[in-house]
């Protein structure tokens, strides 16, 4: 499926990396599980892979009705030790369970391991309740995961979601800044309405009405859903910098008209690999941290990425059949390059 960028649509006056993904960043792999059977499961499960050695990180809670594990430990201790999974809101705990059995070596020794997990909502689609991811879906994404081109729209966690009221799912994006530093977006995309979507600023979801594209069925309940944003970057931030790095997800978020409504769950989880070594008994660590004078260009890279990763995700998301006859369309790239036209757009951005 082609992507935003193929479609002659960029966000942002920045470049992306290689292949456009958090892969570009050095070190990050991705694998994905899904599971579509019958005529409800529609689901699966999603893994990002940072650098094996703990890496620096921090958390944002845009609003909290929803997951994503073991956030306590990394705002205590500023550090990201574990794989990240995305899942369905109900499979969190046997995604969770099955990345601590992943951790453990098989020598006898038991190792601490407090896993990152995050959720959002795929019963419309799919048939929640069944509980139909297992440890080896886990294990499966696991050994899947690799450091080059992501898969994007209805794969792993993504499977099942709904955004803006076109069919959601897992997209991503990169950006390089000026110093040379990358940025790379992965989100789980579950959330807003119709009407409020906005691409490059234009308002594309008023344009493509109920009338051109049916919502989605019943239970869809338009604006409930949530959004999962990881960020990862090699520059070498400290965890307060992730941390504000991880609050500009929302930026992006809101620039595609997503709102943090009152029942959604919009968390954001970035980690940097630009600091390593600290899996040592060495009492002093010599530690480089990028001047903040310097971070702007991040947080651009951020907010650009985010709102890419976002469109990346609809427009690979083709239309689906689920749980109880529901169907959710995705996308269509004419009539959103039309929409983009009917506003005047020049489609690419000139900021």
């Amino acid at each position: 499926m082609p992507r935003a960028r193929d479609l002659g649509v960029e966000i942002g006056r920045l470049p992306p990396g290689p292949a456009n993904a958090i892969t570009d960043v050095d070190g990050v792999r991705v694998g994905h599980t899904t599971l579509i059977e019958g005529e409800s499961v529609r689901t699966g499960v999603t893994v990002v892979l940072p650098p094996s050695e703990p890496c620096f990180a921090g958390a944002h809670r845009i609003n909290g009705n929803g997951e994503l594990t073991g956030l306590e430990w990394i705002r205590d201790s500023g550090l990201l030790t574990t794989p990240i999974g995305l899942t369905n809101t109900h499979s969190v705990g046997v995604v969770r369970d099955a990345l601590v059995a992943a951790a453990q070596h098989g020598d006898g020794d038991d190792r601490w391991s407090l896993p990152v997990v995050g959720e959002t909502w795929d019963g419309v689609l799919n048939d929640i309740n069944g509980f139909h991811v297992k440890p080896e879906h886990v294990a499966s994404a696991l050994a899947a995961a690799a450091d080059d081109a992501v898969a994007e729209g209805s794969v792993g966690g993504g499977t099942g979601m709904i955004c803006h009221g076109f069919k959601g799912g897992i997209g991503t994006a990169s950006r390089v800044v000026e110093d040379g530093w990358m940025v790379g977006v992965l989100s789980q995309a579950n959330h807003g309405r119709r009407a409020r979507l906005r691409v490059n600023g234009v308002p594309v979801g008023e344009r493509i009405g109920a009338d051109v594209v049916p919502l989605p069925g019943r239970g869809a309940g338009e604006g409930a859903g949530s959004i999962i944003v990881l960020i990862a970057t090699d520059a070498p931030l400290l965890p307060g910098q992730c941390e504000r790095l991880a609050r500009r997800a929302a930026f992006g978020i809101a620039r595609t008209g997503g709102m943090g409504e009152r029942s959604s769950g919009d968390f954001a989880l970035c980690f940097a690999t630009g600091n390593r070594g600290f899996d040592t008994d060495e009492g002093e660590l010599a530690l480089r941290m990028l001047n903040d004078r310097r971070i702007n260009p991040l947080y651009e890279a951020t907010i650009d990425a985010v709102e890419e990763s976002i469109l990346n995700a609809l427009l690979a998301s083709e239309t689906m059949t689920g749980r109880d006859g529901n169907i959710v369309h995705g996308l269509p790239h004419e009539q959103l390059l039309e929409a983009l036209g009917q506003a005047g757009s020049s489609i690419t951005s000139s900021t």
